[in-house]
């Protein structure tokens, strides 16, 4: 080839990478909060876990409601048409990771109340998911809803076929998994806890299911860690918000499975001077009844759904026999609907010696593989 015509080629490859460079660039999604809203309109929009609708007046731009939340791995979903997407913060004492067309545009620490913008997106149809990453066991946070520009187009989210529910504690919340070392100060502790990458989280994306976290860290089922006197996860599991006694209904919050994993707190430590159980016999005895019985109550909410109660080998292997033993009690009091899961080889190397994010993924692996092979799991009566 000429040297010209060779150069000019190379000119216009050049120029082809620079221009597909910008355009890469112009359609990266940026987050900002704005101090001015232009006018806009609210989407409708699909939640995960429980929350409190409350009425917001002063953001009818927004739908005109205050979500309210404090369980773990809470999440809100909307799609529009359009350049732009507007959201609110009320109360925002967490982690969130804002996705765009299933990809990740930022992560808000702690961020400020008030309105953010996403911007930068190319004028075609998109969807923007706000995800919850940490855990909040003090006062509940807020969300304001999704809004578009006038003259974007509101879209609806098709709904999900399938739901899947999480009880349990920490290592269900995801507690310092992110971490590369097991001590950990407090707010190392926040900021390396990624519900979002937990074995619910990852469970549920890989069925493309709406999923709900019930856990929260510390609690057992009659012993909370370390004997600490406040309720436990059976206690406060009926409820909306964990220190408001509002029940939770929702008629539309149907699992097919629910994964079930509680103990680690009621065995991991010794027994203190004072507490109810004089022997360990005595706490085995109390955990299987109460066991038994709070799963005996969540059957009879969820009639037809496949249970998989789980528990690794950790503590001597205690946890782990004495999950087995409930799961046999259920059996042969004629619920056959439910199975134990033995979960091994764990690193725990995160934070307080908690599961990594690779034993999350160890863990969801095989929940996913247990119920793939069970043909049944995901079918409703």
């Amino acid at each position: 080839m000429h040297e010209k015509a060779r150069g000019f080629f190379l000119f216009l490859e050049f120029l082809s990478a620079v221009l597909l460079n910008a355009l890469a660039c112009a359609a990266q999604p940026a987050v900002h909060s704005v101090s001015a809203v232009p006018a806009v309109m609210p989407l409708s929009m699909s939640t995960g876990g429980r929350m409190l609708a409350m009425p917001s007046p002063v953001a009818n731009s927004f739908g005109g409601k205050d979500y309210k939340h404090q369980w773990p791995g809470a999440y809100f979903r909307a799609a529009f048409e359009g350049t732009a997407v507007f959201f609110r913060i009320v109360r925002g004492d967490e982690i969130l990771h804002i996705v765009v067309d299933r990809q990740p545009a930022m992560e808000l620490i702690k961020p400020e109340a008030g309105v953010y913008e996403v911007d930068g997106l190319d004028n075609s149809r998109h969807t923007i998911s706000v995800f919850v990453a940490t855990e909040e066991m003090g006062a509940p946070n807020r969300f304001g809803g999704f809004a578009i520009p006038s003259d974007g187009k509101a879209l609806k989210l098709p709904p999900r076929r399938r739901q899947i529910e999480f009880i349990g504690d920490s290592h269900t919340v995801g507690y310092g998994d992110l971490s590369s070392k097991r001590e950990c100060t407090r707010e190392e502790v926040f900021t390396e806890t990624d519900d979002t990458k937990a074995l619910g989280a990852m469970t549920a994306a890989h069925y493309e299911a709406d999923y709900q976290i019930n856990a929260i860290s510390g609690r057992g089922v009659v012993r909370n860690y370390g004997g600490w006197s406040g309720a436990t996860l059976p206690q406060v599991y009926p409820y909306v918000l964990f220190y408001e006694k509002q029940k939770y209904m929702d008629p539309a919050w149907k699992p097919e499975i629910i994964v079930i994993a509680l103990g680690t707190n009621d065995f991991s430590t010794p027994l203190n001077p004072g507490e109810r159980w004089k022997t360990r016999d005595e706490l085995h005895a109390d955990y299987e009844a109460s066991y038994v019985a709070f799963l005996k109550k969540l059957r009879a909410r969820n009639p037809h759904a496949y249970f998989i109660v789980w528990a690794t080998d950790i503590g001597g292997g205690e946890i782990e026999a004495e999950a087995q033993k409930v799961v046999w009690q259920l059996i042969k009091s004629g619920d056959n609907n439910v199975t134990f899961l033995p979960v091994h080889g764990l690193s725990f190397g995160g934070c307080d010696w908690h599961p990594s994010v690779a034993d999350q993924k160890i863990i969801s692996d095989k929940l996913v593989e247990l119920i793939d092979a069970d043909k049944q799991a995901w079918q409703k009566p």
